[in-house]
């Protein structure tokens, strides 16, 4: 029963958000063309000759989630097969609540983390990079950061529940334990390192405070790691302050936007559970 009213109270709540999210939309797209939305490469809605296309948002957006993937993923898988395979039981109780311990900091801590120290220190006085004062490279490496936990602590539940007989038959064939760990282990617990690495992206497209403090207020398409820029997340901060008159056109565009990062997020999950349900293994 609590199972079933979970359920329906779920479902209850996504209806709302995408009920408010499309009704604004409407509004906006009854202004603005869905083709130059999604096409536009000038977004300024704040100016007298407004444009209203999304493309910059777009490319930093990707530009901060990839770069977070590129740090996330290595290091939390790495993660997750030193405390499944590597580990001993001991040391896993410890390991792991510290690593998770990353996920409660609050990211407008990371944010600001990313602005001070990463962008600052490490890329400009220590690596001399040609940045300025922000960068999406600065803003996605602390995202990483960020996501790591995510990432470590679901792939570490999917290769423990790997049965151990598998381990044994792999090493009664002669195999080591980094070819059991990579060639058993790891595939076979593939659905659920996929699950988390999903879940790991859904964050990284959906984090604020980094983005918004650390990679720019600047829209315009980014084209390279050292640039700054504004994401759909960092526009939706900035703009939501209160200043915009309900109904107007800017104010609608907070919903627009709300809502093109909505559907992107939900193509990832639908993508991903189908790709999760094809290589499911079960035990």
């Amino acid at each position: 029963m609590a199972l079933r009213l979970a359920a329906w109270l779920t479902i209850a709540i996504t209806v709302g958000i995408v009920i408010a999210l499309i009704i604004p939309s409407l509004e906006f797209f009854a202004q603005v063309s869905i083709r130059d939305f999604l096409f536009g490469t000038r977004w300024a809605p704040r100016f007298a000759d407004a444009s209203f296309g999304v493309i910059p948002l777009i490319t930093a957006t990707f530009w901060t989630t990839a770069i977070a993937l590129i740090t996330a993923v290595p290091l939390g898988l790495g993660s997750a097969v030193l405390l499944s395979e590597y580990a001993h039981p001991r040391l896993r109780q410890v390991l792991k609540p510290i690593l998770e311990i990353l996920a409660g900091v609050p990211t407008v801590v990371y944010g600001l983390f990313a602005l001070a120290f990463v962008q600052g220190t490490v890329l400009r006085d220590w690596l001399h990079l040609p940045t300025g004062s922000f960068s999406v490279l600065a803003a996605g490496l602390v995202m990483g950061v960020m996501i790591v936990p995510t990432v470590a602590s679901l792939s570490e539940d999917a290769m423990s529940a790997v049965p151990n007989s598998m381990r044994q038959g792999s090493a009664a064939l002669g195999a080591n334990r980094m070819q059991t760990s990579l060639r058993v282990v790891f595939p076979a617990a593939l659905s659920g390192i996929v699950a988390a690495i999903v879940l790991g992206v859904s964050r990284a497209v959906g984090e604020t405070m980094i983005v918004a403090i650390a990679a720019g207020g600047q829209a315009r398409i980014v084209t390279g790691a050292l640039e700054q820029g504004q994401t759909m997340t960092g526009f939706i901060a900035n703009a939501a302050l209160g200043d915009s008159r309900v109904g107007s056109i800017e104010y609608n565009t907070l919903f627009a936007v709300g809502l093109l990062l909505f559907t992107i997020t939900l193509l990832i999950n639908f993508i991903s559970i189908r790709f999760v349900r094809r290589f499911r293994e079960a035990y």
